[in-house]
């Protein structure tokens, strides 16, 4: 086994990062560039048995309204969004603004969201890692993206690219919940006024506002099964199994690493573990096919790559090494995977997700990374075993 060079200080730790985007070709200005965009920025330490969040319980609910009205009735009449189209400019009306902002009625004869496919939404509780959180799956395409427009761009038609098919939406206002506290609250305060509780409530946004993932039922990352050698059906089971797992790793990392970001860290992460529990393996070739880097150096311009360029975008040099880096971080998880992890064995890949947590992009391409990978991830899963 090769001898694995350990940064035991934050400098040290810089310069190892530093050489090893020298050796993928970086200029000092790039070398600058891709250090702050690789940054790790994960919170560790926090609690890992957390309460689900406040509105999961409105959901549970939502969830077994819609077995007796069906899913889109029951979210029409809950989410006020859905109640208007999506239409350029409707955001900034002062009759969206009123009932998305400040909850009043929606106008007569507003025309709502019209799906294509109704009768083939699902709406059901994922257990995540981080606990419980709503999924709302879209088996017509079209039905998906304006899902997407609606509960996360403000109903303006801004288009989803073809390589995203779910999303995590938050931060949107649930004025249903809203209505719900206002009534218990009332009741319990007869002699108070509402508008003194309204204004303490409003910085208190986990009780309004939620979180949720939105599903597609397209090909993972606009990839036909006939590239990786499967057929559609069987290639569409697996796209929805991985972007389920996929969006939940974003949903642990936002709860119970404080971050959440459009960032290669993150998706090297969340595809990781999304492959690992939809076919049991790992696969560098299908992440690498995902992002558009199946023929690499060159890049192909529709891959989701493109989506974590950064904000502002790395420049040209610096983007082209991060594609090197890519390959080489994905090249090694695969290999770190199939020593550690010879059968579908999730705890293990579990530990596998929290070991790269830890790290950097630099770290997981840099020479020794295999090894420090089953270290690390082998330590983490002996630690689990002794808290049990």
């Amino acid at each position: 086994m090769k001898t694995v060079e350990i940064a035991t200080t934050p400098d040290q730790q810089l310069e190892l990062r530093r050489q090893v985007l020298v050796s993928h070709g970086a200029t000092a200005l790039e070398v600058s560039e891709l250090l702050a965009y690789n940054q790790n920025i994960f919170l560790q330490g926090q609690a890992e048995n957390i309460e689900p969040e406040p509105h999961v319980a409105a959901w549970q609910k939502y969830s077994a309204e819609a077995t007796k009205l069906g899913v889109w009735e029951s979210l029409r009449q809950r989410l006020v969004q859905l109640q208007f189209p999506v239409e350029l400019g409707i955001s900034e009306t002062a009759k969206y603004r009123s009932s998305t902002r400040r909850g009043w009625p929606v106008p007569a004869g507003t025309v709502g969201l019209k799906l294509r496919s109704p009768e083939r939404l699902e709406l059901f509780m994922h257990e995540s890692w981080a606990g419980p959180i709503p999924v709302i799956f879209a088996g017509d395409r079209s039905d998906f993206e304006l899902l997407v427009q609606a509960l996360l761009r403000r109903n303006e038609p801004v288009p989803v690219p073809a390589a995203t098919g779910a999303c995590m939406v938050a931060g949107f206002n649930n004025w249903d919940r809203i209505r719900s506290y206002r009534s218990q609250w009332e009741s319990e305060h007869v002699a108070t006024s509402w508008d003194q509780e309204w204004q303490r409530l409003i910085p208190q946004k986990t009780l309004y506002q939620d979180r949720l993932m939105i599903l597609s039922n397209s090909p993972y990352s606009d990839v036909a099964g006939s590239e990786l050698g499967l057929t559609e059906d069987v290639w569409r089971q697996q796209s929805r199994q991985i972007r389920l797992e996929h969006e939940s790793i974003h949903y642990w990392t936002k709860r119970c690493l404080g971050a959440m970001q459009n960032n290669v860290l993150d998706e090297l992460m969340a595809d990781y573990w999304g492959l690992v529990a939809a076919t049991g393996e790992y696969r560098a070739d299908w992440f690498l096919r995902f992002l558009g880097l199946e023929a690499w150096p060159s890049y192909r311009s529709s891959g989701r790559l493109e989506n974590y360029r950064g904000n502002p975008q790395l420049s040209a040099g610096a983007w082209q090494v991060l594609q090197s880096l890519v390959v080489t971080a994905a090249q090694n998880l695969e290999q770190a995977h199939s020593l550690l992890c010879q059968s579908p064995e999730l705890k293990t890949a579990r530990c596998m997700v929290q070991a790269l947590s830890f790290l950097t992009l630099e770290e997981i391409a840099m020479a020794g990374a295999v090894e420090r990978l089953i270290a690390m991830a082998s330590n983490l899963a002996n630690e689990l075993g002794r808290l049990k």
